[in-house]
């Protein structure tokens, strides 16, 4: 929602009666704002409420390209606070945007002339539960904390990506979050037992279980993970946990082709046991981009190769991570076997494997600066889409074609988490033609939605994909879920304006 525009209503600029609603006062909507601090304050205290420049750092995205003016910021501490806050604005008819660790790229945090509920405060670890292998959170525990705190002991929550040290638990539900490490574990969704949430009238719906198996009517936490707190606020989530690893073994690989890489992580996956954690794909323009970027950043390889891969593998048994007679680690020895016969065989042309945890910190580095990467120029398009994994290729020349056709001087620097088809499109346009740029993310959403993919993999819709949700989602889909919007959110003032496009 936007801030209010005054605007005539009738058709002539001279028309003096006015049909519709009679023009808000400034001076009403001034004591408006103000009472609606005052009652937010005797909730959640008055240092916890925030409005004009204290309400600076809530009021634009991560890179600063997206301003706007919320109504207030109320950062409650718990569950009964967010509560007893979304009764208020539903009483007052006030739209509210709640946000987290605000590291999102789809503007699903605009909250002009709303009332933002920041779920900062609430980061609480509730409970680790080794031999459930379970963690109960609250909304706002930053992901490397997380990690951290399970890591004690010698458990992991999967899920990551770069922004693990500012992103949080509730906004990597609410976009459904995937990272690199969907290949092995699964994206955000399967990775939570359990939720709470409040909605949009101020109850709580309770559905915190630990259960793996729970065949009791319709799955309604999965209607809350992804859904951008459009249907509600998630407050709270059961995550799964898993082994930690004994041992990581991490390479780069450059490959002859991508579909060469994606039989090297067939070969890789079956001679593992299924241990290949992640697959990441970076061009060699993506390279050139990131010496350009990142001081003291060392290329991958000797030569300069165009499809670069970072692999790493992840030894669960003893067996495979424990080390030998002569120190070295099973696991370490099988990958460096496997990719020595495939350099023999021209499979791979190049290979890299980390020796020391420096190392392995370093190739990971390499990946994880992409959004940074990314900003070395403007202008900039870039498509979060995925495909089949067998169809990156045909996605990657398609995209590729079209788009130097429109504009000859763009240079790419797509990345992929290949290993589950998610492409991260992006180039650097050599014109600064809006309607270019228009026409380039078009031309990908087509042909991604040709290959049998999806325009939006792991960011969401937010305000910046309700252009392809009209264009490519089933008109059945979007019917459905306006119904549950609907259902769930009849004043609709829970996060308006974003996932759905208008009708």
């Amino acid at each position: 929602m936007t801030a209010p525009v005054l605007r005539q209503e009738g058709k002539q600029a001279d028309c003096i009666l006015r049909t519709g609603p009679a023009p808000r006062s400034l001076s009403g909507m001034k004591t408006q704002t103000d009472s609606l601090v005052r009652d937010l304050a005797r909730i959640i205290g008055p240092a916890n409420v925030a409005t004009g420049e204290d309400a600076a750092r809530w009021s634009s995205d991560w890179a600063g390209t997206t301003r706007w003016t919320p109504l207030a910021v109320a950062r409650p501490a718990s569950t009964a606070e967010v509560s007893e806050v979304v009764k208020l604005a539903a009483a007052r008819n006030v739209p509210v945007v709640p946000v987290s660790g605000n590291t999102g790229l789809t503007r699903a945090t605009e909250a002009g002339g709303a009332l933002m509920i920041s779920l900062d405060r609430m980061s609480g670890i509730r409970d680790i539960r080794p031999e459930a292998r379970i963690a109960v959170v609250e909304a706002g525990v930053v992901l490397a904390r997380l990690h951290e705190a399970v890591e004690e002991h010698e458990l992991i929550f999967p899920l990551s990506f770069g922004a693990r040290g500012s992103a949080m638990i509730g906004g990597a539900l609410s976009t459904n979050a995937g990272g690199s490490n969907v290949v092995r574990y699964g994206s955000t969704r399967g990775l939570c037992l359990g939720l709470e949430v409040v909605l949009a009238d101020g109850r709580v719906l309770d559905l915190m279980s630990a259960l793996h198996k729970d065949n009791s009517g319709y799955d309604l936490r999965d209607l809350f993970i992804g859904a951008e707190g459009t249907l509600g606020i998630i407050t709270g989530a059961v995550l799964r946990l898993f082994p930690q690893p004994r041992a990581y073994v991490t390479a780069m690989v450059a490959c002859p082709s991508i579909s060469g890489a994606l039989r090297l992580l067939n070969t890789l996956q079956a001679e593992t046991g299924g241990a290949v954690e992640a697959f990441e794909y970076m061009p060699g323009a993506y390279i050139d981009a990131h010496l350009e970027r990142v001081a003291n950043a060392r290329p991958p390889f000797d030569a300069r190769h165009d499809v670069n891969i970072m692999v790493e593998v992840g030894a669960l048994s003893a067996h495979d991570a424990h080390p030998g007679p002569d120190g070295s680690i099973p696991i370490a020895t099988q990958l460096e076997d496997s990719l020595e016969r495939l350099l023999e065989s021209g499979e791979v042309l190049d290979a890299v494997v980390a020796q020391t945890q420096a190392q392995r910190a370093e190739m990971w580095a390499r990946r994880e600066a992409a959004a940074d990467v990314c900003l070395l120029r403007t202008p900039l398009v870039h498509n979060d889409i995925a495909v089949p994994v067998d169809k990156v290729d045909a996605l990657i020349e398609r995209t590729t074609r079209r788009a130097t056709a429109l504009d000859p001087g763009i240079r790419f620097l797509s990345v992929a988490h290949l290993g589950d088809g998610n492409l991260h499109f992006a180039a650097w346009p050599d014109t600064h033609d809006p309607g270019i740029h228009a026409a380039i993310h078009a031309l990908v959403e087509e042909e991604t939605a040709a290959l049998g993919g999806s325009f939006s993999a792991e960011h969401g819709i937010g305000l910046s994909k309700l252009d392809p949700m009209a264009r490519h989602k089933s008109p059945v889909a979007l019917d459905v879920m306006r119904t549950i919007k609907a259902a769930l959110d009849p004043q609709n003032i829970m996060n308006p304006g974003k996932v759905l496009p208008p009708r």
